[in-house]
């Protein structure tokens, strides 16, 4: 009976760390993700603005050639 006591306590410990571990994970997560869309935001305008600035220097190049 006392082995059968010890070994519920586990499992019910070690279910409560998992909860525990789940939800700071989840946590890790989700601040992780939301870095990830204000990076992809970041990128999508520098790419939006380096394309803007090769525009530029390619009607100067043309007007050059001219």
């Amino acid at each position: 009976m006392n082995k059968m006591m010890i070994a519920a306590a586990t499992v019910l410990l070690l279910a409560g760390c998992a909860s525990n571990s789940d939800r700071a994970t989840s946590a890790k997560v989700d601040e992780l993700s939301d870095q990830v869309k204000a990076l992809q935001s970041d990128a999508k305008a520098a790419q939006e603005e380096a394309k803007r600035a090769n525009e530029r220097i390619d009607n100067i190049a043309q007007s050059y050639r001219k």
